[in-house]
Parts: C-alpha cells; structure tokens; sequence
C-alpha cells in the first residue's frame, strides 16, 4: 500500500465511531485535504474537556463556533465566555460564498446557513441578563483562596462565616462582609473574641482592604442577589436545538481576578448543583472559556489547586469544559493534562521562547509517522488545525492535519439592534436584571447599631456600680423578635449543600436568585 493509502487506512480506522459525532474537517495529507476523509468526535465523549489554541488570526474562534453549533444541533446547550466580542453572530445564519462551498465539498458536508437560540449575560456594564452571586454561595474556603489570604486570614474569614451563621445575618454582597468585619473589629470585638478567641483587628484590615481591591475590579456588581440559577444554562428552545448562552465579557479584560473569580464559583455551582451522571451518550453542558489565560494568570496555588480539582471532578456530571487560548503553554500542565479533546491552529516562531515553545507544544500530540509536528505546527494555513480526540474507549486518535469545517452562523458580530432585539425577548432578562437589595447584614447591623446606641443611657460618675447593666447589642440583635423571625427565613437558606461539604462554597441564598477564514 502506498503512504496516502495507509493514511487514508489509518484515519478511517481511527475516527470511525459507532454513535453520534461531530465532523470538525476533512484530513489533509502533504498539504491537501482528502475528499471525505472526514475528522469527527465523539459526542459522548465532549465531557473529557478540550483546547482549541492558535495564534491570532488562525481560525480559533471560526472552531469554537462550528463546534458550538453542532452541539446546538444535536440537542446540547452549551456557555461562551465572549472576550473579544467576535461570538455573537452564532446567532443569525451565515451568508453562503463559492470558498464555503468548495469547503463543505472537500469536507463531504453540506453546509446550510443556520442561526442558534441566544440568551446574552453579562457580569458587567454589557447588556444580557446579569449574572450574580451571593458571598455565602461562595463560602468561607473559596471566598478566601479568591481573596488570595493566607491560613491566619482564611480562619478570619470562617469565623466571620460563623458568626453570621449564628446569628441570622445574611452575607449577600461585598457590603455585608465589609459591615461585619468592621462590627466585630469594634463594637462585637468583645462577644466574638469570648467565643472563638482572640481577633485581630490588624488582619481584619488586611481582609478588608483585600475585599476593597476585589470590589475595584467591578466585583460589587457581581455578588448580590437575584442568584443565578445554573438550570438555567440546561435549556433547548422550540425545536429542540440547545441554547446556546454567552457570556459578553468584552469590558473586564483589564480585570482578570473579577472573571477568575466569576468562572470558578460557576463551575463549583455546576458541580454542585447537577447531579452525577456518570457516562452519558452525550454531555448535559459544554463550557467554551475564550482567553483561558485570564482564568490563570491571577491565580494562587491554593486557587489552582481547588481549579484543577473542579475540572476532574465536574465531567462526570455530564459537563464538558474547552479552553480556548493562543498557546498550550497558557495552560498549566495539570489542567492541561485532563484535556482530551486537542484542536491546535498555526502558532508563530519569532524569537527563541517561541520556538521552545512550539518544540513542547509538538510534544503534547501523539507520535505519527505522516508529519513533522514542529514543522507542521508553524506552517498550517487559516482555518487549518492538527487533531487529536478521545475515541468512544478514551483512547487519544491518530494525529490528523486538518481541513477545518466552516460555521453555519454568521461570521461576524450582531449589530447593536439585533443585540437589543434578542435580549429584548429575553426571559432571562426580566428574570435577573430586577435590582433586589432585601434587608441582609449590613441593614441588620446598620439599624441594631443605630438603635442600641439611642437606648444606651449616658453614665454619670457617680452612678451605682450595683445599678443593672443594659443589654449588650449583641443582646439586642438575639432578642429583637423580627431579627429572629428574619433569622429563622435565613437559617434555612443557609443550609450548607455539598458545595460546602467538599469546602467549595455554600448553598444558594435567598430569593432565588476579526479575522475570518475567507
């Protein structure tokens, strides 16, 4: 047999899957695509997780939305976290040309322009139905590792977790906590101090000011209320397509701790919150986080720890997570080695870190006898890619040159009247950008404060030291009957699931919250 047959042979063999798969190209052979070899994946096999990387330009996010659409098509819902502000036009049909044609004809496809149902969030000033959180969904163990405090401060932070458990105080937004670390660093110094020991109002200010500098990055209009439901990620519209939900992310590039922040308490609530599923014909949720350097680069060890454990841990609820960045080297290795899935474009070699770098990527991908990888890999065309996938018995498939498969949707961005249209539609909207600041923490505080210090008597010099003393304020709090009765509501929001079992964070609180290819 001659070499293109053994390829052809080879490839066949390889990607040739016995349930439904996803057809990414066609597979190339010296440079030219094979007329229907087609390169597909599993699609129970989209929970092992992936990487799609190139430099820019190179076709990366033309890949995330191929594949995002046909998940969509197959019934899958999946979540974009849109960086750049290039993933919006998923939603309209795309605009047929002879180069797509000539493609699809290569691919052995045929390509049909379609549009996808599309629900816009947002974490920020973006338009979308906002997303949210509370401080106590967090946890005192996330909530710290996100502050970046160390073993002394994070037992501050429990205690303060603690002592608001105890006492009815509803930690929701940044306000709450600040209130209550102030409360116990002056007026609750005493009563904290005889029940959990001595606390420093010195390491309190280095939490606060901690807190302050994640508030700065836009963190306030984060945490709050309503939450956000992650069931509401899991849906399909009318004609049973899976929606597909975008993140629009284009205003906190400059903010990497408010989006680090934002993904893991997404994924530790994904994980919580969905059942285990254990191995399914096809994955509940993919999750497509564009940028992925910026989950990273913030990051500490004890955050990288609790991140890479999520990421093992959430496949078997039936999600699938791809990160999507412009060299493997982005990743850290531990992530990197849980990523089944390998689509990687073009990267470039201008200066010797570059090329050591393309020498490790090369190194990531299984050993094929048709290329020279670290050749291969700074030659690839635009909308070129080499291939590597989890077979249906987790094995990683031969190393495939690629032909990659154009998007049915629009390449390019919504206009912002059509952005304003879809969100305008959108129940997910008018169910979260309600503003909701019910009476939590800091109100609780702010009033008892206000009101032990009116009843408090003036102490003369000459008073009897046998005279009754008034009740302390923390007495105050624990017998005003509507402080119990807002307490009691609480308590019983409180309950901590499993997130807090595995020390991830708590339960939910409250009412429930341009480059192209052609």
């Amino acid at each position: 047999m001659s070499k293109k047959d053994d390829f052809i042979a080879e490839v066949q063999s390889g990607y040739n899957f016995s349930g439904s798969s996803l057809v990414l190209g066609a597979a190339m052979l010296d440079g030219e695509p094979i007329q229907g070899l087609q390169v597909k994946i599993p699609l129970r096999t989209m929970n092992r997780h992936g990487l799609i990387a190139g430099a820019t330009g190179t076709g990366k996010t033309k890949s995330l939305q191929a594949i995002a659409e046909q998940l969509a098509a197959n019934g899958v819902p999946s979540l974009l976290m849109d960086i750049k502000g290039d993933l919006s036009g998923i939603a309209t049909p795309g605009a047929d040309n002879s180069k797509i044609t000539d493609r699809a004809g290569k691919i052995g496809i045929t390509w049909r322009p379609t549009g996808n149902s599309v629900e816009f969030l947002t974490l920020s000033g973006e338009k979308g139905a906002r997303l949210r959180a509370t401080i106590s969904e967090f946890g005192p163990v996330l909530f710290s590792r996100i502050l970046g405090l160390n073993d002394t401060q994070g037992g501050v932070v429990a205690v303060v977790f603690k002592y608001c458990d105890d006492q009815n105080l509803p930690l929701l937004d940044l306000k709450d906590f600040k209130k209550v670390l102030q409360f116990l660093g002056n007026e609750g110094k005493e009563a904290i101090e005889a029940e959990f020991g001595q606390f420093s109002a010195a390491t309190a200010g280095t939490i606060l000011r901690k807190v302050v500098e994640l508030e700065q990055q836009g963190a306030d209009l984060f945490f709050g209320e309503a939450s956000f439901e992650v069931k509401d990620l899991v849906r399909m519209d009318e004609n049973g397509r899976g929606v597909v939900s975008i993140v629009r992310l284009t205003d906190i590039q400059d903010r990497p701790k408010l989006f680090s922040t934002f993904m893991l308490q997404m994924l530790a609530e994904i994980y919580a919150s969905f059942q285990e599923e254990g191995d399914m014909e096809q994955p509940k949720l993919c999750i497509f986080i564009d940028e992925a350097h910026l989950v990273f680069q913030e990051a500490t060890p004890a955050l990288m720890q609790q991140l890479e454990a999520i990421i093992k841990l959430i496949r078997s609820k039936g999600v699938g997570v791809f990160f999507i960045t412009q060299n493997p080297a982005d990743i850290p290795d531990s992530i990197l080695a849980q990523l089944g899935l390998k689509v990687q474009h073009s990267l470039r070699a201008f200066t010797a870190k570059d090329r050591k770098a393309i020498k490790l990527a090369a190194e990531n991908y299984p050993i094929t006898k048709y290329y020279e990888t670290e050749n291969l890999l700074t030659s690839l065309g635009i909308g070129e890619a080499i291939i590597s996938v989890l077979n249906e018995k987790g094995i990683p498939t031969p190393l495939v040159h690629t032909l990659m498969r154009a998007p049915e949707s629009r390449m390019d961005i919504l206009t912002p009247i059509e952005i304003d249209t879809i969100i305008g539609n959108s129940s997910l909207a008018s169910k979260y950008n309600q503003v909701v600041d019910r009476a939590s923490a800091y109100e609780i505080l702010r009033d008892k404060i206000a009101t032990a210090q009116s009843l408090q008597p003036e102490q003369s010099p000459t008073a009897s030291k046998t005279e009754k003393e008034e009740p302390s304020m923390l007495e105050t709090i624990a017998k005003d009957p509507l402080a119990r009765q807002i307490g009691r509501t609480v308590a019983r929001e409180l309950t901590r699931g499993l997130l807090g079992v595995l020390g991830l964070g708590g339960s939910r609180t409250g009412s429930r919250k341009k480059t192209g290819w052609f």
